[in-house]
């Protein structure tokens, strides 16, 4: 049985995020009843590709609705209104893309409003589209990776990679308050800004800026790691290698077969003595080496010496994967119209309670009769099977304030997991050894307990000493997890098993334990043995291919990209998980692929290759639905987005630039013409714009209704007053300075929020209460058991 099924959601909005999010939802077997404008339908039925005449020819739609119903309801009218009330009475959640304000009416009904940079924000923001919320981030001034500093910062991967970022958010976030709600029948009030999110997903390098122990420039490489990193192109397409250690130095040499150029090199270069010319020299010998070779194989060989070097993926190679098939994750579905193709399901392999496509995108209307023909009453939660709330260490509230999660994880995905599911209120207890401390203790802080790295994504997190080498330690672990809910782990393959903590060997000691494994390939299939590190994710899962300068090679969206999707994925199935097991009293395997999560976050584009056939690559800022759509020069190295969806804004830009010869001229009158000539039209707002100051002309474009927005750099976002507002950026207490400023969520909720209050812990820290009062025993020196 699905894991939400019984669980009914009404969804009021018609953006991608909102869509996404009820998506999610319905997935797992949520009843997502999708509330429509008649006639016209939601917005994103007519936006591109459109592959068939009609509000029914629509790609995107059909990718982003599937397994919904839908209900055509004029809600202009005073009884459309009242009958939309009626329905919110039936249900246990609503999806909003603005604040109705009706959650006190519905004190019962979980509420969720996505917008893209929250509720309260100024009405100028209403109309933002993704490419200014990409890039108020952050992530579009460092997009590509070692960019070239004459070309514009670029877009990201496909079109909506803000939107689903946010509908991953807040899909976790409605799971989270639904489970609160099966154990107090209340409601909620969720308020997710896009741009919160995506600032969120960056707090293991904004982290260490904002505290000042990283400086930031503000410069276009502020998020790059040095190194040799880069894409290469080989005989079929191109490869990504990723390498920052004396391990993975000593596997590429073996790989290319110990050649007398390399000797220049030390063999932790890598590690202590990178410079500049070191790195161009690597490069030109690799491209050289690599230029004739096959990817895949080469790739293979590699993988099988240690070494992060993977495939480029395109769009068609994801849909010939063996991996992917191999995990199911397309499904062929009919359409009505547009016909069977290969859509992708989700990231996650739930055992008990898997996702699938039960259904094809709904015509507009085709379940109002239905819905609206019978009469119901408030929905009474489903009863909890197996109530196993725990008290915390201290109340902290929030959504999942009694939720027990063991967490054996290191870097950055599982512990970002882990951070999303403490601030949620869950009591998030790591186990670490002071023999061995994780690598994030090691990284750039003068000691294990004051790493910047781990500061930044462990607040709220308790630290217990277990040596689980030890038969002791183990045993100690064993009975932990037998008290706890959730045991997440981002260990290499294969690494629970030897310890005897795999899913298996864990419902020994607790049955109906659910237990959450992160893999770069998930935990099966011919490539599942292989690892790697978030750039790699991005040009397995087919991201970098699509990011890059139109003609050109693939570039990749920044290569910070990745790791923190992967953590709020796993989030999301665990919590979807929790309200499965509160259900039904069934604990399971979570099996949480890296990759194939990030091609969630292209899940459109795919969609749109298996209907059409048609290859897709880099497009630069492009955009078939919006132009002008870009980044265009501004003063001082900087940049300004603008995305243009009508001819009145269009005439506002012209107005804004003070253009009036441009607004003239017939080659940009209409969306058609503009399209039709827009690398011209692209020169010729460069020339524009190069002399104004980027957040004043931005300003000035908002004043007369044109989204835009200035490429963000570190410090700007550092600096954004909107973030500050909003509690994004927030005070926890350090064991050093007293305080530090950290990233907190990307939420706000207004009556379960979470207290958070406490900074990332020293290694050990909460090794007695965890020994003492949630096993029972007594503590030894140095917090051993």
């Amino acid at each position: 049985m699905p894991a939400l099924t019984g669980i009914r959601v009404l969804e009021l909005a018609g953006t991608v995020a909102g869509e996404y999010c009820g998506k999610l939802l319905a997935d797992f077997g949520a009843e997502v009843i999708k509330v429509e404008a008649p006639e016209r339908g939601s917005p994103t039925r007519t936006m591109a590709p459109l592959l068939a005449e009609g509000r029914e020819g629509g790609a995107l739609f059909a990718y982003l609705n599937t397994n919904k119903r839908s209900v055509a309801l004029d809600v202009a009218s005073a009884s459309g209104i009242e009958r939309l009330h009626e329905l919110i009475g039936t249900a246990d959640a609503v999806i909003e893309d603005r604040a109705s304000g009706w959650s006190e009416r519905h004190p019962s009904v979980v509420f969720c409003s996505i917008t893209p940079f929250g509720h309260g924000a100024s009405a100028e923001f209403d109309n933002a589209k993704s490419i200014n919320v990409f890039h108020a981030s952050g992530w579009g001034y460092h997009t590509p990776s070692h960019a070239d500093p004459g070309r514009p910062p670029l877009q990201g991967p496909g079109r909506f990679l803000v939107d689903y970022e946010a509908g991953l958010d807040a899909a976790l976030c409605v799971a989270s308050a639904l489970f609160r709600r099966l154990h107090t029948g209340q409601g909620e009030f969720i308020d997710v800004s896009q741009h919160a999110v995506l600032v969120a997903r960056a707090d293991c390098i904004l982290g260490r800026l904002v505290t000042g122990e990283v400086p930031a420039e503000g410069h276009r490489g502020d998020y790059d790691q040095a190194g040799p990193a880069a894409f290469f192109a080989c005989a079929d397409g191109f490869v990504y290698l990723y390498m920052t250690s004396r391990a993975h130095w000593l596997g590429v040499r073996e790989l290319m077969g110990h050649p007398d150029w390399l000797t220049a090199f030390d063999d932790d270069w890598l590690e202590f003595s990178v410079t500049a010319e070191k790195v161009a020299a690597f490069q030109r010998g690799f491209a050289a080496w690599v230029r004739d070779l096959d990817k895949e194989s080469t790739a293979d060989r590699a993988q099988r010496l240690g070494v992060p070097l993977v495939p480029v993926n395109d769009v068609a190679d994801l849909h010939r994967s063996p991996q992917y098939r191999h995990r199911g994750f397309f499904q062929r579905i009919h359409h009505p119209v547009l016909g069977d193709a290969a859509y992708p399901t989700v990231p996650y392999a739930l055992s008990a309670s898997p996702a699938r496509i039960a259904s094809a995108a709904p015509t507009l209307g085709q379940h109002t009769a239905e819905i609206l023909g019978r009469a119901e009453g408030p929905r009474t939660p489903p009863p909890v099977k197996t109530p196993q709330l725990k008290p915390p260490k201290s109340p902290r509230g929030g959504p999942l304030e009694g939720v027990r999660v063991v967490a054996l994880t290191k870097v950055w995905a599982g512990p970002y997991a882990g951070k999303l599911l403490a601030m949620l209120g869950a009591e998030v207890i790591k186990i670490e050894t002071a023999t061995a401390p994780e690598e994030m203790r090691a990284y750039g802080g003068t000691d294990i307990n004051h790493a910047p790295y781990f500061l930044s994504i462990n607040p709220e997190i308790l630290s217990v000493d277990l040596d689980i080498k030890s038969a002791e330690g183990m045993a100690r672990l064993r009975e932990l997890i037998a008290r706890s809910d959730v045991v997440i782990n981002n260990l290499r393959p294969g690494a629970m098993e030897r310890q005897g903590l795999g899913y298996e060997q864990m419902t020994a000691i607790k049955p109906d334990i659910i237990s959450v494994s992160i893999k770069m390939w998930g935990n099966d299939g011919p490539l599942g043995h292989q690892t790697g590190y978030a750039p790699c994710f991005a040009a397995l899962a087919g991201l970098a291919s699509l990011v890059g300068y139109p003609g050109g090679p693939p570039l990749g969206t920044s290569m910070r990209y990745g790791d923190s999707t992967v953590g709020a994925a796993a989030a999301y199935a665990a919590v979807v998980a929790l309200l499965h097991r509160e259900l039904s009293g069934e604990g399971q395997f979570v099996d949480v692929s890296a990759v194939e999560t990030l091609s969630s976050m292209i899940g459109d584009c795919l969609l749109e290759q298996s209907l059409t056939g048609k290859g897709l690559g880099p497009n630069g800022n492009g955009h078939p639905d919006l132009c002008p759509h870009g980044c265009y020069p501004c003063l001082n190295e900087s940049w300004v987005t603008l995305a243009v969806a009508s001819d009145a804004e269009w005439r506002g830009v012209c107005a804004a630039l003070g253009a009036a010869a441009l607004c003239d001229d017939a080659r940009y009158a209409t969306m058609n013409e503009r399209h039709r000539h827009a690398e011209a039209l692209d020169a010729e707002l460069a020339r524009l714009t190069r002399n104004h100051d980027a957040e004043q002309l931005a300003h000035r474009l908002r004043a007369v209704g044109v989204p835009a927005s200035k490429s963000a750099t570190a410090l700007d976002v550092i600096a954004d007053q909107r973030l500050w507002d909003r509690e994004l950026y927030r005070f926890v207490s350090d064991h050093r300075e007293g305080q530090r400023p950290i990233l907190g969520p990307s939420w706000r909720m207004s009556r379960a929020p979470t207290w958070i209050e406490r900074g990332a812990p020293d290694l050990g820290e909460d090794t007695e209460y965890v020994l003492r009062e949630i096993l029972g025993t007594a503590t030894r020196t140095g917090g051993q058991p």
